[in-house]
């Protein structure tokens, strides 16, 4: 079985996405490097459903980028709802920023710049939601941060948890803190997870 021939068939028989999230990514796709850093439509719409099925009005994402993933959870939250989204790259913030003012579903979304384990700590309450996508180096730095602050029963998602395959040798060090977190994750009695051959892989983990 082609592995990218059937990634391409569960893209085609996935949900499309609103005719503004497709515009931030051609404009992604036109201005920058690095365009696999956007989550895709398959994660993406993983995280919408699982919002929409969680019941989540809080959500908090580490890693915005030009704010496709942020745009697809605040789309699937309640009129209601807030998103705190947490980026540190300027270069990405004007696309991000011109498109949450663009979106319907914007006002619902605060973007945080700076780094995000001094920004967190910024963010009063707790969250029933969280998107784990940023700096891989600080994923366990991140979790041991936010996981006391995610509601019981809430749900936590975490891309990139295979980092091309890397998890099984680990010789750098971004794949050595991304295995790091899967080990904590597993052995933690604290929760209960899955983790799916999704894109470059996706844990999603919901707090007992």
């Amino acid at each position: 079985m082609d592995k990218e021939e059937i990634e391409k068939y569960a893209i085609n028989h996935t949900t499309d996405h609103s005719e503004t999230i497709k515009e931030l990514v051609e404009v992604s796709e036109k201005n920058l490097e690095h365009i696999d850093m956007l989550s895709g439509r398959l994660v993406g719409r993983l995280l919408e459903i699982l919002i929409k099925i969680s019941g989540a009005r809080r959500v908090l994402e580490v890693g915005t980028f030009t704010g496709f993933s942020a745009l697809t959870m605040a789309e699937a939250l309640p009129e209601d709802g807030e998103l705190f989204t947490c980026e540190y790259n300027e270069r990405y913030e004007n696309i991000a920023r011109t498109f949450f003012e663009k979106s319907e579903a914007g006002s619902k979304i605060t973007l945080l710049m700076g780094k995000a384990l001094e920004t967190i700590p910024t963010i009063s309450g707790r969250f029933d939601f969280v998107f784990l996508d940023a700096d891989k180096i600080n994923y366990p730095n991140y979790y041991e941060m936010i996981l006391p602050r995610l509601e019981q029963g809430g749900v936590m998602v975490i891309d990139n948890v295979f980092w091309s395959g890397e998890v099984l040798d680990t010789e750098s060090d971004k794949a050595q803190a991304i295995d790091r977190l899967n080990k904590m994750i597993r052995d933690d009695d604290s929760v209960e997870q899955v983790m799916l051959p999704v894109r470059d892989g996706v844990t999603v983990l919901r707090k007992k």
